[in-house]
């Protein structure tokens, strides 16, 4: 390791430039788990013989709609600054969307398409749920490159030695002349778990419609809960963690909607209609 006033970051938060228009890392990322979540889907569509053309649409429908949602729920527990520079507010390109805000434009967007093609909320929910649990990978290395979304100041050698961390990682970890703990790193892979999880779960025992769903809304919000307690830079509401109130709000409600839905059809029976 050189000196640490020569250490550089691994990653410019821009990848290239196509002449005057810089194309950033973050929405790269971002675009990618988009991606690979839409094929998942698809596979997992097909695999069950569900209309993919659904889960097609409603991924393309909720990509947008859950961005604009992320960003209105960060620039709301941000007001007191946007307030005052209105002319940021529609500006993305450094970061400023909240997974939470993201969670809540996708399943809004799931219930509206699914009353009006009259399908199962549950069957495309919990179709989708691994794709939006992989986003969510995904996209934490969007906050990598952009140098954000860190824990709080460690040292070069907590990084190598006990992380063991490859030095891309610890050198992007260099942030104003010191060193910052990765939490980004660690919800991607509590997510990345998760997706495996959830996925062998849905495949090898055939779990109750809704279950993959609730589920993957438990996963997160424990490993959400714990993480953002690391964290430096959480939006906050009355001195409370807002990420920390809401994770722990939906593993309750998570919880109580798996003994309501108990009795709910099993997610590969094909003999008996599933409730909207």
């Amino acid at each position: 390791m050189g000196t640490l006033a020569s250490v550089q970051p691994t990653f410019d938060r821009v990848a290239i430039n196509l002449g005057p228009v810089p194309i950033y890392w973050y929405g790269i990322v971002i675009a990618l788990g988009a991606v690979v979540g839409l094929l998942i889907a698809i596979f997992e569509s097909k695999r069950i013989g569900f209309n993919e053309e659904y889960a097609v649409d409603v991924v393309i429908w909720s990509i947008p709609i859950s961005i604009i949602c992320a960003r209105i729920y960060y620039v709301a527990f941000e007001w007191d600054y946007y307030s005052q520079h209105l002319d940021q507010i529609i500006n993305i390109r450094q970061g400023g969307i909240a997974i939470h805000g993201a969670i809540i434009g996708a399943i809004l967007t799931v219930i509206i398409y699914t009353r009006k093609k009259k399908i199962s909320f549950w069957q495309i929910a919990d179709i989708l749920a691994p794709s939006l649990l992989f986003g969510q990978a995904v996209g934490r290395w969007g906050n990598f490159f952009n140098q954000e979304a860190h824990g709080g100041e460690t040292t070069w050698s907590y990084l190598q030695d006990t992380l063991h961390l490859p030095n891309w990682i610890v050198d992007q970890m260099y942030i104003d002349g010191t060193y910052y703990l990765p939490t980004f790193l660690y919800e991607s892979i509590w997510n990345i778990i998760g997706v495996i999880l959830l996925i062998v779960w849905r495949m090898k025992f055939n779990p109750r419609r809704g279950y993959v769903f609730l589920g993957y809304l438990i996963w997160y919000s424990i490993g959400r809960y714990f993480i953002e307690g690391l964290r430096t830079d959480s939006l906050m509401a009355d001195g409370l963690r807002t990420a920390q109130v809401v994770s722990i709000c939906l593993v309750i409600f998570g919880v109580i909607m798996l003994v309501i839905r108990r009795n709910a059809v099993r997610y590969l029976d094909g003999s008996k209609k599933e409730a909207k």
